[in-house]
């Protein structure tokens, strides 16, 4: 790995992260750029909710034979080295699996079973974190034949990881909503033990174009993944929470929520993902630390959306108002706005906008 060609594609990456594309256009624009610095055959990049570590999506290159089913089985149902909620609780979040195997592929069922179905010998992954949250993640793979990754190309990865989360974050926050008009109510999928869509409801099929994916064919990447952290948690395998937030073709935010079934008799076999509108007190939270604000800064935001001054905010805070003032204009800063009022329309905005007038549902958000 030359220097210039690293330094280069650092360059790149922050100038990409600044410029708050859509996450799947930073996405595409990251794999042209770490191409430069670390050569591979394959790439997957993907996009994580921060509360629950479990990837909402995905763009792949070159990986034309991936499986969705089976990424999601491998990644939170089947205990392995790397899965990348591991990688996000070490110091350093990136993982080579045949220096994490000491080269023995037997002891991955990733590398032993799936991989090679994909052509792929070499795997090089990490989780993409900011604030002490996964934001994303991003896998990079050779072929057989190939030598594997090094370890100075791993530390490049690391290197690299604040640039990467500020694109992730810069992402989430980027596009604007589309009214898609359809039915409000929420759908269910039911997964049988194979995990098989076995049927779901009337508003199901929308909800899952929605998502970019086809109800009896293709199925999105975030329906599976909460479908099979759901089943590795009703197994005692896995410690993953089933739910997820996410944006979807059209900018706007969903919620998707995964558990297992019961009959009379106990537990089954099979799962449910319901899939709604996500209400403000659960996007909130996420659009604010998408913009890198301090736990300080997201309590002194709390209260300006409250509308709150700024000695009730001191009062409530335990802390001066001239304290709060200095809070105050380094979130006008991160957040690029200049006044309470504009720091509310931003974070309520994408939300919103083009609500006005609409009826609330039980979370207290405006309806379709």
């Amino acid at each position: 790995m030359k220097t210039y060609h690293a330094e280069s594609a650092r360059a790149g990456l922050e100038a990409a992260a600044e410029a708050g594309l859509a996450w799947e256009d930073f996405s595409l624009a990251a794999v042209e750029l770490l191409e430069r610095a670390i050569p591979f055959d394959s790439i997957c990049i993907g996009i994580a909710d921060p509360a629950t570590n479990l990837v909402t999506g995905r763009v792949m290159v070159d990986l034309a034979h991936s499986n969705e089913e089976e990424f999601v089985q491998y990644e939170y149902e089947i205990p392995d080295f790397n899965h990348f909620a591991d990688l996000a609780r070490q110091e350093v979040a990136v993982g080579i699996l045949d220096e994490a195997t000491n080269g023995n592929r037997l002891h991955s069922p990733r590398q032993r079973d799936y991989l090679p179905g994909l052509g792929i010998e070499h795997e090089l992954r990490g989780a993409v974190r900011s604030g002490g949250r996964m934001w994303g993640v991003c896998t990079l793979y050779r072929s057989r034949g190939r030598v594997g990754f090094s370890p100075a190309e791993a530390q490049f990865m690391h290197r690299i990881e604040s640039t990467m989360a500020l694109g992730f974050r810069r992402g989430l926050i980027s596009s604007s909503v589309e009214q898609a008009g359809r039915d409000s109510s929420a759908a269910v999928l039911i997964f049988d033990a194979d995990n098989e869509l076995i049927s779901a409801s009337a508003t199901a099929e929308e909800w899952v174009a929605e998502l970019g994916g086809d109800l009896w064919g293709k199925l999105p990447s975030s329906v599976t993944t909460v479908a099979a952290a759901a089943r590795a948690v009703a197994a005692g395998t896995a410690q993953y929470v089933p739910n997820l937030r996410l944006r979807s073709r059209t900018g706007q935010w969903l919620a998707l929520h995964g558990t297992p079934i019961r009959d009379r008799d106990g537990l089954t076999t099979q799962i449910a993902v319901t899939i709604e509108a996500a209400g403000a007190a659960k996007i909130i939270p996420l659009i604010v630390a998408a913009y890198g604000l301090t736990d300080r800064e997201r309590d002194v935001v709390q209260h300006v959306l409250l509308g709150d001054s700024t000695n009730q905010i001191a009062a409530a805070l335990h802390l001066s108002p001239y304290t709060v003032q200095d809070h105050l204009k380094v979130i006008f800063d991160k957040v690029g706005v200049s006044s309470r009022r504009e720091l509310s329309s931003r974070i309520f905005f994408s939300q919103y906008s083009g609500r006005f007038g609409k009826s609330l549902n039980a979370d207290g958000f405006f309806t379709d």
